[in-house]
């Protein structure tokens, strides 16, 4: 069974202000710019008011915000009239546990390890901490425990029967066994003023011994255990209901457990019964310490759940496989993988699970996987997709990454080193930080993780007479260290059986080198050690089962460790340090990398197309720090640094004035000024002049503040530093104000001109290589015309479609190119290079899924600013070319005219083999052009770019398509 392979996606992200029925109606636009799929956010049911569907509650319903089954359908069906696939983001690393919402993880809090959604949570039941033996850790109070409960903040409720305290918008439900502490507080009183034979009297006593019994149930009877207390709370509400002394009695019960405020003793009621459940409710700065259960990342409200388990599995995919099943034209994205216990075993698990809900048989692993399949992952610059994944590629970072810097001028990496250096007043080194951003997320946000895997590792080193005086502080030590040093998200090693790639193996020795190298004081010994039980390798002959299932268990955890103290260190803390060109701090980036070669360009395509054809191609996503458009005309600085050199010495003299002195240093400092100003250069709107206004100020203004506090320099998240944060936002919106900064405003605009100019250029190759080189290209939302955001949540505003819709029609009628080239800024030429390629590859599904990639050889003077290269499907003989300039600052060398025709001088692209005819005709303009037959084998620059600053050339032959 095939899978079916999109030609091109385009990824809206959904929310209560864009529903099902919103991306329906956008459907017939998305069919005339020539979209392959509907790439949609997860709409399972999620978190009320959530704006990503990220913090999915339940996976068994579609979320009604977005209009439910319904709309969904609809939208299914309105897709199919188009032609268009659907692929859908789904999330199997974790669920969102805040606000009650989760009936699973409201269960688990209500009957702790008894509970049946147990296994679907990884909780660590027996924690170092006593007081957490068989409790889960909820740290969601927004201060001391002691302090929430005096004040009266938690309060104990009676609902259809069931107890439960609630906390602002949270109800944490009580354990049934321990409501006889509730019943039995009036029970004196109420025997007292009842006849002994009175029948409710008799009936709550009754309900008062069910209870109690519930206790000494073998945690093993679970079922049985769910259906006598589900009896037991339907009994209670309906004698409340019915009896008024008894419902008065359990009224006054409530008052008296919820204390007084000013009276501190009131509350020990409450603190008793709290303690006899199964969490302990903690403020929500202890997370990092102590929470025992694992998250995504260190997002306490995110709980990681166990795919491996395969009811978790089936119950997770249920609805998924349905709405799969249901439509050919569908694939998944699956969102970080990385998370997963065994990620090759879950894309294997999901791919059979396909097969079988498509023919109702078993279905059995196949050498194509069936279910187009893409992943979340985020690969080293020579880390590689491991090859038993059962997936198509990535989401395509790794094609942003090389995209980028190839419009980085390598030759400028010293002066930018210089300059940034002087500038911020030091010489920031990316390795230094990201290693103490990691180990400083392992000291704070991810500590508690870290003191798990230590513990686990301690026990392992008992088993061994060599190893057990090493200290848990030296096996800690060492634990952090290598993951500090670890290159990579993550390895791939599973169970004990030897299943170890060279690849796994080559990380870890190289992480536990470094770790020696970096820290000369950690024992050797002990590092030693660590790495044989990360590759399960025995230090004695005799291992107890016991013993290698604790190696493995701990290797397991540890790779879902590494990942996340990766993600929290590099891309949220040391992206955010290290800012010498912020174009190049991106997702799935390396900012120490400086650019990169049309070769070595060339070499990563020709890698994709024989691996991973159908991988997604991307730029911009709902994740990315900048936007495709920003990060262009960023590139544009690294081709001019000592004019960028002068111009922020420039600035920041014209703008010192609007800082204050914090404990005496300026604020906001030098380094977080610097990104300020490549902020504004890559945002700043096409149109605003001189006097940005309010809506970009406080876009601005918001994105510092965020940027400030991943940083954790000055401020964070954790410990907000209000002066500093209120400096930086008095300084932004004093040199965006006209009234206060004039010569600066004036100065900026006058710099960002020619860099938005050649910036505009830079975008356009971008989007013509990524909608060309082997892979399914992907169009995030609105940026078929130019999109300056930056990180979320300014990269998810509203998409104003009526505008591109109006723009898409007016290129439908004739129209001269060169005038859109003339004026780059339009963003219609954007739009025009998108919609027509996009539509060829709808006509030309086979070449661009299945055709070649060859570079072609460039020469001539100006032959270092240009990057070709040919597709060509043997099975159909259809070819293109395509030539894009590069690095275009200096070939203009200071004009502003655009990079067409005799720019070029003699510059030359050889034709492809395949290109046997003497007429070829542009896929962007539809003009045609007759090969000069004194040298077929080659074509002049000047002609190939001759009217559009991208070229995209097909031979004129049969196979037709009327591209304008």
């Amino acid at each position: 069974m095939a899978a079916w392979i999109p030609e091109s996606t385009y990824r809206v992200q959904l929310s209560q202000e864009f529903t099902f029925a919103d991306a329906a109606r956008i459907v017939p636009y998305l069919a005339k710019l020539g979209i392959g799929a509907l790439y949609v956010s997860p709409f399972f049911k999620a978190t009320p008011g959530s704006t990503h569907g990220y913090d999915v509650t339940d996976y068994q319903e579609l979320n009604p915000e977005l209009g439910g089954d319904e709309a969904y359908q609809q939208l299914v069906s309105v897709l199919h009239q188009h032609d268009i696939g659907l692929l859908i983001d789904f999330v199997p690393n974790h669920m969102g546990i805040s606000g009650g919402r989760n009936r699973w993880w409201q269960d688990v809090l209500e009957n702790g390890a008894a509970s049946p959604a147990e296994t679907y949570f990884d909780i660590d039941w027996t924690p170092l901490k006593r007081e957490l033996r068989e409790k889960v850790l909820l740290p969601i109070l927004g201060d001391q425990y002691g302090e929430v409960l005096e004040r009266g903040e938690l309060e104990l409720r009676l609902a259809d029967g069931a107890f439960h305290v609630q906390y602002f918008e949270t109800p944490l439900p009580i354990s049934p066994p321990t409501y006889p502490i509730i019943l039995r507080h009036k029970l004196p009183a109420l025997i007292e003023s009842l006849p002994a034979d009175d029948h409710a009297l008799l009936e709550y006593q009754s309900i008062i011994t069910a209870l109690d019994h519930l206790d000494e149930l073998d945690p093993a009877a679970v079922e049985e255990r769910q259906r006598e207390q589900i009896v037991a709370k339907r009994r209670l509400s309906s004698l409340v209901d019915a009896h008024g002394p008894i419902a008065s009695a359990l009224a006054e019960t409530l008052r008296e457990f919820n204390g007084r405020p000013g009276a501190p003793g009131s509350f020990d009621l409450l603190g008793e019964l709290l303690g006899a459940q199964s969490y302990r409710l903690a403020f929500w700065r202890v997370a990092g310490e102590e929470i025992n259960y694992r998250r995504f990342f260190a997002i306490n409200e995110l709980a990681a759940i166990r795919q491996e388990v395969p009811a978790v599995f089936a119950s997770t995919h249920q609805l998924l496989l349905q709405l799969l099943a249901a439509r050919p034209a569908v694939g998944v994205r699956i969102d970080h993988p990385d998370g997963l216990w065994d990620p090759a075993g879950y894309f294997r698990d999901l791919q059979r699970a396909y097969l079988t809900a498509q023919s109702g048989e078993l279905g059995t692993s196949g050498v194509t996987p069936p279910l187009y399949l893409v992943v979340e992952k985020i690969l080293d610059h020579d880390e590689s997709l491991p090859d038993n994944w059962a997936v198509h590629g990535t989401v395509g970072y790794d094609f942003a990454t090389a995209v980028a810097n190839l419009f980085v001028n390598p030759a400028n990496r010293r002066a930018f080193d210089e300059l940034y250096g002087s500038f911020i007043g030091e010489r920031l080194k990316l390795a230094d930080l990201i290693y103490e951003a990691k180990y400083l997320m392992m000291r704070t946000a991810l500590m508690s993780e870290v003191n798990v895997l230590s513990q686990a590792l301690n026990r392992i080193s008992e088993d061994d007479r060599h190893t057990r005086d090493f200290t848990l502080y030296a096996l800690r030590a060492a634990l952090r260290e290598t993951v500090a040093n670890f290159p990579v998200y993550r390895t791939y090693i599973v169970g004990a059986e030897g299943t170890l790639r060279d690849q796994d193996r080559k990380v870890i020795d190289a992480a536990v080198a470094q770790a020696a190298r970096r820290n000369p004081r950690i024992d050797r010994s002990v590092l030693g050690f660590l790495r044989d039980v990360l590759l399960t390798v025995a230090t004695n002959d005799a291992q107890e089962p016991d013993n290698v299932d604790g190696r493995v268990e701990f290797t397991m955890k540890f790779q879902q460790l590494t990942g996340p103290v990766m993600a929290k260190g590099v891309e949220d803390t040391a992206f955010y340090q290290y800012n010498r060109l912020v174009s190049l701090n991106e997702v799935g980036g390396n900012p120490a990398q400086f650019g990169l070669s049309v070769a070595a360009f060339h070499r990563e395509n020709q890698q994709r197309q024989r691996r991973w054809p159908h991988g997604m191609l991307t730029s911009s996503t709902h994740d990315t720090k900048r936007s495709e458009d920003v990060r262009a005309r960023l590139h544009v600085l690294s081709e001019m640094p000592r004019e960028w050199r002068a111009a922020i010495n420039r600035w920041t003299k014209l703008n010192r004035q609007h800082k204050r002195r914090l404990d005496g240093r300026a604020a906001p400092g030098r380094n977080d000024e610097y990104l300020l100003y490549q902020t504004l250069l890559g945002t700043w709107p096409v149109d605003a002049g001189a006097a940005p206004g309010e809506e970009y100020v406080a876009r601005i203004v918001a994105y510092m503040d965020k940027a400030t506090r991943e940083a954790q320099v000055h401020t964070s998240w954790l410990t907000p530093n209000q002066d500093y944060e209120s400096a930086t936002t008095g300084f932004v919106r004093a040199i965006l104000d006209p009234a206060l900064s004039g010569p600066f405003l004036a100065d900026l605009t006058a710099f960002l001109g020619p860099i938005a100019y050649v910036g505009a250029f830079n975008g356009l190759s971008q989007q013509t290589l990524k909608l060309t080189v082997p892979g399914v290209p992907d169009i995030y939302q609105g940026t078929e015309l130019w999109d300056f955001s930056l990180v979320d949540p300014d990269n998810r505003r509203p998409v104003d479609y009526d505008k591109r819709a109006k723009a898409l029609a007016a290129l439908a009628a004739p129209f001269d190119p060169l005038l859109l080239t003339n004026d780059p800024r339009d963003g219609r030429l954007k739009l025009l290079v998108t919609e027509r390629l996009l539509r060829f590859r709808r006509v030309q599904p086979d070449l661009f899924a299945f055709g070649d990639y060859q570079p072609l050889e460039t020469g001539g003077t100006r032959a270092e600013h240009l990057c070709a290269f040919s597709r060509h499907c043997l099975d159909t003989d259809q070819g293109i070319f395509v030539v894009v300039p590069k690095l275009i600052a200096g070939l203009l060398e200071g004009s502003l005219e655009p990079p067409i025709g005799d720019i070029w001088d003699d510059t030359w692209i050889s034709l492809p083999d395949w290109s046997d005819g003497d007429r070829l005709r542009s896929v962007l303009t539809g003009e045609r052009m007759d090969l000069d037959q004194a040298t077929p084998e080659r074509l002049l620059a000047s002609a190939a770019l001759g009217v559009v600053p991208v070229a995209v050339w097909r031979n004129d032959g049969a196979h037709d398509m009327d591209a304008t």
